[in-house]
């Protein structure tokens, strides 16, 4: 396989460099997270304007550039660097990509361009704030319950008997950008308890525009707590999440006006959970390339801090502790990097690279922390940004140990878990016993 990049991939990558050097710095994330939006909407509007960043792996019939998913990690690759809050992931990553794969051609046609062009952001909505078990990336998405199933629990779809659509009743927590999201994708039941299915359906919450907030504004306007939006029976409140930089949402729905993605006559025959499996290996690909930037990130502050920084009348990177400290986080970073740049090729390593990325991140974060000193603990120092983040992106698409154990399972690694766990009982405790003969 060859491993280098392409003059036009090296571009994407220098280009959005240089502009979010300018516009996306510490100062300027810190301003974008207490925007309502929980990012600069000017700033958004200019990377799909001059860069077409949301529109970067859309085929060009819908407006996009036509690229694949190595270019849209590379893209969050630099966006992660600067931990830079946008709705890419929700939108890009998450969300066009079950559009293309399940909506039909007039769902694509209407909604596609303005996806590529940044004027409609969208988030992925499933119930239960199990996202990494939705996209089959801690577990079986066919098998485990992740949308609630059963005759109550999750988003339950019912049709309209007066509209012809249908209608949506449910709750689901922790939703990527949701407060802010002008399509809504939710994961829903329907079929009652003995044909319950899980499909997926468009909610269309958009809000009147906001004016956007200046880069030189003093203070940050205080978020409110609830976003309302012009749909009967929807309520979206912003939570207070410990990444501010990754906004999350609670959405309910109190029976709410729905469109199905995809047709009626493929209600019994959609493989929505193969749409989202896919997805979700694509996603874990961008992700532990957006995982692998914030860890250089990270790095790159600690190695130009130690080097400034003098005890005992030195630098205190020149002492041999601390470099054998910092090639240690460099091989990590360098490793998890070429695990990223092998998934966005071949997506179908994509959980493995998420894993080994998130795992970088959190262990270099923690020790630039701790190399940056006193300062490095106070809330005015970005190192916490780096700590927080990788630890938020544990908590909604990992952790690691889950990633690897699910990507082991399928890999048949451990052979028959299943049946070797019924000979040594039930339990956790048996299931390892069973594995591990």
């Amino acid at each position: 396989m060859d491993a280098a990049f392409t003059a036009e991939q090296d571009e994407i990558r220098r280009t959005l460099r240089e502009l979010l050097a300018k516009h996306g710095g510490p100062r300027e994330v810190r301003a974008a997270v207490g925007t309502p939006e929980g990012h600069d909407p000017a700033l958004w509007h200019r990377l799909a304007r001059e860069l077409g960043l949301p529109g970067l792996a859309l085929g060009e019939e819908y407006g996009g550039v036509g690229c694949t998913a190595t270019e849209l990690a590379l893209a969050c690759e630099e966006t992660g660097r600067a931990l830079l809050p946008s709705p890419l992931l929700a939108t890009a990553v998450l969300a066009a990509p079950l559009i293309t794969a399940l909506g039909t051609p007039g769902q694509r046609a209407r909604l596609l361009p303005r996806i590529a062009d940044g004027t409609l952001t969208a988030a992925l909505a499933v119930p239960g704030g199990s996202m990494a078990t939705a996209l089959g990336l801690t577990a079986d998405n066919r098998a485990a319950a992740w949308a609630g199933g059963g005759r109550a629990g999750g988003v339950q779809a019912r049709r309209d008997p007066e509209g012809g659509g249908w209608r949506l009743y449910g709750e689901a927590d922790r939703v990527l950008d949701g407060h802010s999201a002008g399509l809504l994708l939710v994961a829903a039941h329907t079929g009652g308890y003995p044909r319950s299915r899980t499909l997926l359906f468009l909610v269309s919450a958009e809000a009147p525009a906001r004016a956007p907030v200046p880069a030189e504004a003093p203070a940050p306007v205080p978020v409110p707590a609830e976003v309302s939006a012009p749909v009967d029976g929807l309520t979206r409140t912003r939570l207070t999440s410990m990444d501010e930089t990754r906004p999350l949402a609670r959405v309910e729905l109190r029976d709410t006006p729905a469109e199905l993605l995809g047709t009626d006559d493929a209600v019994d025959g959609t493989d929505v959970c193969g749409a989202l499996a896919d997805t979700g290996c694509t996603a874990a690909a961008v992700l532990a390339a957006e995982a692998v930037g914030a860890a250089a990130g990270a790095l790159e502050r600690t190695v130009a801090y130690v080097k400034e920084r003098e005890q005992f009348g030195r630098a205190i990177g020149s002492f041999q502790a601390v470099k054998h400290r910092l090639a240690d986080l460099y091989v990590r970073v360098e490793a998890a990097r070429s695990a990223a740049y092998h998934a966005a090729r071949d997506p179908a390593a994509g959980p493995l690279a998420l894993a080994q990325a998130l795992e970088a991140a959190r262990i270099v974060a923690g020790e630039a922390v701790q190399l940056h000193g006193g300062i490095g603990f106070t809330w005015e120092h970005e190192a916490h940004l780096y700590v927080k983040r990788a630890a938020a992106d544990e908590l909604l698409f990992g952790p690691v140990h889950r990633l690897r154990d699910h990507a082991a399972g399928r890999a048949g690694l451990f052979g028959d878990v299943t049946s070797r766990s019924l000979a040594y009982g039930t339990s956790a405790t048996g299931a390892a016993r069973g594995a591990a003969v």
